[in-house]
């Protein structure tokens, strides 16, 4: 059986957005499913780890072809992203209400026309059986809608996130038309598609009020992070966060509380250390200045994927945090089931009664708390210090082994196959 995969993110791109599907193409073999991957020759990522390369399968197909977006030249240079960082892009001014309003529903969709053309050539010549599309950018929906469409070939529509309800989309100050194009792009989308494909329970309902046939697969974690290499646990109380941080993820109640701890408790400033590993907004580090935290903090730029898994394992405490946000029950950073091997304990803020919070519960890793709920913040955090106090501080996670990528690859071979 034969896949084509449209995705934008490909190794040599770094971040969170590549994992998945590399993963998916690093299994699809063992379950007797050949993947050919189209994505972009040029692609100006934002950040980009190398790395992640040596993943790919050596006897695979890769179809490549040069994109141009308008990002390139009237929003950033790529040298200035690279300082900036991703958590800083959408700030609600004229260029992301242009974007929000004149590129819908991303600036890749100038990529699709010429993506369809290019494929339906493969495609003359190569036969394929189902075509899987992956977003966001959600303009790869819709380039394998049209090779749908054109070929009655079987396809799959990926969301690693929702479309018109991202949680960002509000900085875009989209007006009436370009609210119902996106939510009408979307619909086609969703209604279109053989099968869609999403990340979390909660999204799954969202979906299934359109789509007709919804499954869930995860995200996950994969080897490199089961290394037996054994790490020396950090000497102070870290609370640490890998990854990106936007301003919707700012834990506001966490700074307060841990201001408070502070005051009460002079060991407990002195063993603090609050250590962010990635793009982190300016909201966050303005929050953290305005706690009186800015001397118990440090600051690491992107690292690696192989350097953040060295991060996780080193930290006396995981933070996780979901974006306050409508509608963000089903969100569920990728980092998670990283952290979830780490064994190291999780503290997580969002809904308490969200798929994030289920999974934490089934895995015994961490505990969260809610947006506004600082006494039970506190209780937690000072729970966790008195283990740190007494080396004590560990974690048993249990039923983690469902989320490997390998067992993830089955679910989705299953899918494929029954289409």
């Amino acid at each position: 059986m034969k896949v084509l995969i449209i995705t934008y993110y490909w190794p040599p791109a770094g971040g969170s957005g590549v994992q998945r599907w590399l993963k998916f193409v690093k299994y699809l073999q063992n379950f007797d499913i050949e993947p050919v991957v189209y994505t972009v020759d040029n692609a100006n990522y934002l950040k980009q780890d190398s790395s992640l390369e040596s993943e790919i399968p050596k006897n695979i197909n890769i179809l490549k072809q040069p994109i141009w977006q308008p990002t390139d030249i009237f929003f950033w240079k790529k040298n200035k992203q690279q300082k900036k960082g991703i958590s800083n892009l959408s700030k609600g001014g004229f260029l992301s209400f242009v974007r929000g309003n004149f590129f819908i529903p991303d600036p890749k969709v100038f990529w699709v026309k010429k993506s369809v053309k290019f494929l339906q050539r493969f495609l003359n010549n190569h036969k394929v059986d189902v075509i899987i599309s992956t977003g966001p950018p959600h303009s790869m929906h819709l380039i394998a809608k049209k090779i749908h469409q054109k070929n009655n070939i079987k396809w799959i529509a990926d969301f690693r996130d929702p479309w018109t309800d991202l949680y960002y989309n509000k900085d875009f100050k989209q007006l009436s038309f370009a609210k119902n194009k996106n939510k009408k792009l979307e619909t086609s989308v969703l209604k279109n598609a053989d099968c869609v494909v999403t990340v979390s329970n909660h999204l799954k309902k969202q979906f299934a009020a359109i789509a007709k046939n919804v499954e869930v697969i995860t995200n996950g974690f994969d080897d490199e992070v089961l290394s037996e290499n054994t790490f020396v646990l950090d000497k102070k109380f870290t609370i640490s966060y890998i990854g990106l941080l936007p301003k919707q993820s700012n834990p506001k109640v966490l700074f307060g509380v841990l201001n408070q701890l502070c005051l009460e408790n002079k060991d407990f400033k002195k063993d603090l250390q609050l250590n962010f590993i990635g793009d982190i907004a300016d909201e966050v580090k303005l929050e953290i200045e305005n706690t009186n935290l800015l001397e118990n903090a440090s600051f690491t730029g992107y690292v690696s994927h192989k350097k953040a898994i060295e991060f996780q394992r080193k930290a006396q405490v995981l933070l996780l945090l979901i974006p306050n946000v409508i509608n963000n029950k089903g969100i569920l950073t990728g980092k998670l089931f990283e952290y979830l091997t780490a064994k190291r304990p999780i503290l997580a803020i969002g809904p308490e009664d969200g798929d994030l919070a289920t999974i934490l519960k089934e895995t015994n890793a961490g505990v969260i708390s809610d947006f506004n709920n600082s006494v039970k913040l506190k209780v937690e955090i000072l729970h966790l210090y008195q283990q740190y106090k007494t080396g004590s501080l560990e974690v048993s996670s249990k039923n983690i082994n469902q989320y490997h990528r390998k067992e993830l690859t089955q679910q989705l071979a299953t899918i494929i196959k029954n289409l």
